[in-house]
């Protein structure tokens, strides 16, 4: 069976700009601390990656399709030169209201992805997905995956508490999250 792990993009790889919501050119895009070692040790560990991420900026018409094509083409290419490889990026461009399958906390990207990156045989409470927000902890849940929710994006542990759906487990950031799934993938307490 293949190893695949989901990320969400925006508070896990890159920083969430402070005066913005949204990354809306490549300008704007900062990687953050860790992040490009923690994409290395999953490709050390021979993990497929896959992105999944809301956009909703696009269909608010904060910036368009084209530029959040270009702005995940140019993180490959900077992740590349580094020697990370993602497999894809997924996102939903979409709002809430649009009511789509693919706007997280749905799951019909990770759907997506298993089908397109020809995964057969699939054991989704084997799969981590990290990410920095409760949306991401309800699909990741509500697909059966194990969550981590990494606070460098834009969840504090205080906020945490007040949630009705809990991840799994907690890190302060990607590379935390992805030292603890590489070194003890079966790791059973949260931290």
């Amino acid at each position: 069976m293949k190893k695949i792990i989901f990320l969400d993009r925006d508070g896990v790889i890159n920083a969430d700009p402070a005066e913005k919501r949204y990354v809306t050119c490549w300008r704007d895009f900062r990687f953050l601390p860790g992040s490009v070692e923690a994409l290395k040790r999953l490709n050390e560990f021979h993990y497929d990656i896959a992105v999944i991420s809301n956009q909703a900026g696009v269909s608010r018409g904060l910036f368009s399709l084209e530029d959040l094509e270009e702005v995940n083409r140019e993180m490959l290419k900077a992740l590349g030169k580094f020697g990370v490889k993602l497999k894809k990026v997924y996102y939903c461009p979409h709002m809430d209201e649009d009511n789509c399958s693919c706007r997280k906390p749905k799951t019909g990207l990770f759907i997506k992805a298993v089908e397109e990156l020809g995964i057969k045989k699939i054991s989704w409470q084997e799969i981590f997905f990290i990410g920095d927000g409760k949306f991401d902890v309800w699909a990741g849940k509500s697909i059966g995956l194990k969550t981590i929710l990494v606070l460098s994006g834009k969840t504090t542990k205080q906020e945490l508490g007040t949630w009705q759906i809990k991840p799994d487990f907690t890190a302060r950031n990607l590379l935390e999250a992805v030292e603890k799934i590489v070194l003890a993938p079966n790791y059973s307490q949260s931290s």
